[in-house]
């Protein structure tokens, strides 16, 4: 399920970034006195009573001047607001309204998304007078908070929630496969979608950033519905060149956040790069079922012990997906890629397994008695039972006496030991600690 975008949007200078971090609970977003600072959108996921989005930040809109720069930050903000599904309009109270307050009004207008209108820098609540200039931008009461200080931000969340869409499913039935395909630009996505798909539905191009939003396709293999999503390619902040492209950026997001198997794409020629293990780093924490696809293979000089080289680099650039599939393939040739669609079929039947609770408690007690979990002086952990919690991912609740001793190494031996006797290839592991008493501790 996509999450709600909910889009920061107003004139430089108002504390948008301070609202973003308020709302966050960290400094994300850069505050500096100085207008224009923040050049760049910034997504975060949070939630509030129940409900989790996505909030953005965005550059201000300055209706004054005409550079460059202020020309993309300008788009890039329409276009935050094309995507949103709620927009958080930032003025400043201490300022009073402004022409450009005015300008950005009109394009939130147009657009006909639901918004608050929030009066920043407020001081006094008890002098509602000092905000009444706001109503004449025609998007209601102005909400009046101090985003620096907090005060009234709760009410405005609230607020918010209200405006949020109800949650639903994407509309597909509950048992098609959604495939999300990510990776850097120019990793050659789109060539390999039109060759699991057998046909032209995506355009294909050398330019990086072709591919601007995130594409569904419905199609049907073996009896099985399937829909792949072709997603705009992913880049560092500092790389990203133009508005359009870091638009696609929350829609490959997006996308990832609605699939039940992602398929990350890599370069042979370049290997794994920094932004790579970010890109895979997003689909592990969003605990999807996962193939690595190191496409271009065609373009590669081989001897006896490449694929061995190959395998064991990006092992290690990526240990932390240690558990996904790696294949390689070649899109434009079409070397292996019926092997991907065989791939997607077996993690997405292991990201939906259960074990039975005796199994899964007969595992838990053999596998301590061959390593029994750590002690602090007279304390022990105990596991007295477990649960399988859920699926996609698959997670497990421990029943424990200690759980401030369970360390993430003792865990990671249990994970290895439901690996060896369950597989689970392709998909992380979630474990939860629930404390309980023992009878000596009663």
């Amino acid at each position: 399920m996509s999450k709600p975008v909910v889009a920061i949007v107003g004139r430089p200078n108002v504390g948008k970034s301070t609202l973003f971090n308020r709302i966050v609970g960290a400094r994300v977003a850069i505050v500096e006195s100085e207008p224009g600072v923040t050049r760049d959108r910034l997504y975060q996921d949070t939630e509030w009573a129940g409900r989790n989005f996505t909030i953005v930040d965005t550059g201000g809109l300055d209706f004054q001047e005409n550079g460059e720069i202020i020309r993309g930050v300008r788009r890039q903000v329409e276009l935050a607001i094309q995507e949103a599904d709620v927009v958080l309009f930032v003025v400043d109270a201490r300022a009073g309204l402004t022409p450009d307050d005015e300008d950005v009004a009109a394009i939130i207008r147009r657009a006909g998304k639901p918004a608050l209108l929030i009066a920043n820098k407020v001081e006094r609540f008890d002098r509602p007078a000092d905000i009444f200039d706001f109503y004449r931008l025609g998007l209601g009461e102005p909400i009046p908070v101090s985003a620096a200080e907090g005060l009234n931000t709760g009410d405005l969340l609230d607020r918010l929630v209200e405006l949020l869409p109800p949650e639903s499913e994407d509309g597909y039935p509950a048992d098609v496969i959604r495939i999300a395909v990510i990776g850097r630009p120019n990793v050659g996505k789109s060539s390999l979608v039109n060759r699991i798909l057998g046909e032209e539905r995506v355009i294909v191009s050398q330019i990086p950033g072709t591919t601007r939003d995130a594409i569904d396709t419905p199609f049907e293999r073996e009896g099985r519905h399937y829909v792949i999503i072709d997603t705009a390619g992913m880049r560092r902040r500092s790389r990203i060149g133009n508005s359009t492209e870091k638009y696609g950026v929350i829609r490959s997001l997006r996308a990832v956040d609605r699939s039940d198997v992602v398929l990350m794409v890599f370069d042979a020629v370049e290997g794994v790069t920094e932004q790579d293990k970010r890109i895979a780093g997003y689909a592990h924490e969003a605990g999807k079922a996962s193939v690595l696809v190191v496409n271009k293979w065609d373009l590669v000089e081989k001897d006896d012990r490449t694929v061995y080289r190959y395998t064991e680099k990006i092992r290690r650039e990526l240990a932390f997906m240690d558990y996904a599939p790696l294949l390689f393939i070649s899109a434009l040739t079409g070397k292996r890629v019926l092997k991907v669609m065989e791939l997607v079929d077996f993690v997405a039947e292991r990201h939906s397994m259960r074990i039975g609770t005796r199994n899964l408690n007969d595992l838990f007690r053999e596998a301590v008695l061959h390593n029994p979990p750590p002690s602090d002086k007279a304390r022990r952990v105990k596991i007295l039972y477990a649960v399988q919690g859920g699926v996609k991912p698959p997670k497990f609740v421990l029943f424990v006496n200690e759980p401030e001793l369970m360390h993430f190494s003792y865990l990671r031996y249990l994970e290895n030991q439901l690996r060896s006797a369950y597989g689970f290839e392709g998909t992380p592991l979630r474990f939860v600690m629930r404390k309980k008493r023992t009878k000596q501790q009663s």
